[in-house]
């Protein structure tokens, strides 16, 4: 373990947390019947740092795992093998066809007022320049609505939006929307500032949308230095020229798989809580926190509940799903493959938001989830994540929320993850094994309360498109 603070805060916590219980009349609620053995799980998950370990090694075997690439194969192929070392139930791998984008060489380069390389990265999906590239004057708004007024001076020039990170839901429009934008006023090709809270000269990529209404224009990010170093110039009356080189290109679609294990219910098999991330990342850093430690956390709540003997009433099922990062295909297909038994899933817990200190979950559920909820996240007190606020989920586990199956994500520190998000900086050395473990134990007490309980967390009304 990294930090000496945590097993005082752990065994702090817990007593003060069970003098508590003792002093005060209580009603009989769920968490009761399984706060004992929530502090077994809890102390196992803390035992040691097996999950950091073990997410290091994938991380380091296989390194980025982009959608389409044999990476990404070869380490579903050897999570699969692990799983079934570790004798979980019906391991396999569920056939998905993903989109294949490959990036290839590409760069950028200040030409004038002075020359110099621009620290660059082509957003994903993005079309090639031609042969030799684009060199052409830059200009610099910062929102779509300035582009608008400014149409007639965008025409055969780059278009670089250079906005400020607010929120990821705020700024990522202009990563997705840029290119289109764009190329409405006339534009021969868009940039961004890198959607990112903070930066060291690291760009940081993304997927982009086009419109079939419009014509593709190549799109690529800018670190945050660089673009606002080009703001700076084109403020003081400098002409900017940049000469831009992308050759990526997509390919047709290739085969993949959203990888499943499981821990058998005894009473309910037919009757399922689902947790997992995806597997896959983009092709720059090794994606450990976003998000191969999503899936190595659930793994490994899986083992800590068999290696405790721990059968629960319902099925556990592990999911790493495949191609979250550009296009959704494994979080469809899931849906898709499994149409015909969601009326039994019971919740569906995804960590993609890295697997920092936790401090509670996040669930989308019918009338009276988040009082349940709120209730069983209580036996989280000794680890600090002992609070719940409505609103759970995440990509992956949006097809099956929109069916009605509740969704529900851990709430961690978040104030690091876009300092690292889709970039070369997403390394193992951003992740504490502690929080990890942390995670895992978060994991494995709801994955576990919510599939032995008697009653199910209500579903949510389905949302029709």
């Amino acid at each position: 373990m990294k930090s000496p603070r945590r097993p005082a805060v752990f065994a702090a916590a817990f007593i003060v947390f069970s003098s508590q219980l003792g002093a005060q009349e209580r009603r009989p609620s769920i968490a009761d019947s399984y706060r004992d053995v929530s502090q077994k799980i809890i102390a196992a998950a803390m035992s040691d740092s097996s999950a950091w370990n073990r997410l290091a090694e994938l991380t380091d075997t296989f390194g980025h795992r982009l959608s389409g690439s044999e990476s990404l194969e070869r380490a579903i192929d050897w999570v699969i093998a692990e799983m079934r070392k570790d004798q979980l139930q019906n391991v396999r791998g569920e056939p998905v066809m993903v989109p294949k984008w490959v990036r290839g060489e590409e760069w950028a380069r200040l030409v004038r007022p002075r020359a110099t390389p621009l620290s660059m990265i082509g957003l994903g999906g993005t079309v090639a320049t031609p042969a030799a590239g684009i060199t052409a004057d830059v200009i610099v708004v910062s929102s779509f609505d300035e582009l608008t007024e400014r149409a007639a001076e965008a025409k055969g020039k780059i278009v670089l939006f250079d906005v400020p990170f607010t929120t990821y839901g705020q700024t990522v429009r202009y990563r997705s929307r840029g290119a289109i934008e764009a190329a409405k006023v006339g534009a021969v090709a868009s940039l961004i500032r890198s959607v990112s809270s903070g930066t060291m000269q690291n760009p940081h990529t993304g997927v982009m949308g086009y419109d079939s209404a419009v014509v593709k224009i190549p799109a690529a990010a800018l670190s945050v230095e660089d673009a606002a170093m080009l703001h700076r110039m084109i403020d003081r009356g400098n002409r900017v020229t940049v000469h831009l080189k992308l050759s990526g290109r997509t390919m047709p679609d290739s085969p993949s798989r959203n990888i499943i294990a499981e821990l058998v219910g005894s009473e309910k098999p037919d009757e399922v809580v689902v947790m997992g991330g995806h597997i896959d990342s983009w092709d720059v850093g090794v994606g450990a926190m976003d998000d191969a430690g999503g899936v190595v956390a659930a793994w490994e709540a899986l083992n800590v509940l068999k290696r405790l003997g721990l059968r629960p009433k319902r099925t556990i099922r592990v999911v790493g799903w495949t191609n979250e990062e550009n296009g959704s295909r494994g979080a469809n297909g899931y849906r898709d493959a499994h149409m015909a038994q969601l009326e039994k899933h019971v919740l569906a817990i995804e960590s993609d938001n890295g697997v920092f200190d936790p401090r509670g979950v996040g669930i989308t559920a019918g009338e009276g989830g988040l009082d349940i909820v709120a209730d069983i996240a209580t036996l989280l007190a000794p680890i600090g994540a002992d609070s719940a606020r409505a609103g759970g989920g995440g990509a992956d586990t949006a097809p099956i929320g929109a069916l009605g199956v509740p969704t529900m994500s851990p709430v961690v520190d978040g104030s690091r993850y876009f300092w690292y998000h889709h970039s070369s900086a997403d390394t193992m050395d951003k992740l504490d094994p502690v929080e990890m473990a942390e995670c895992v134990a978060l994991m494995a007490v709801m994955a576990y309360v919510v599939a032995d309980m008697p009653g199910t967390i209500p579903r949510t009304p389905v949302r029709t498109p």
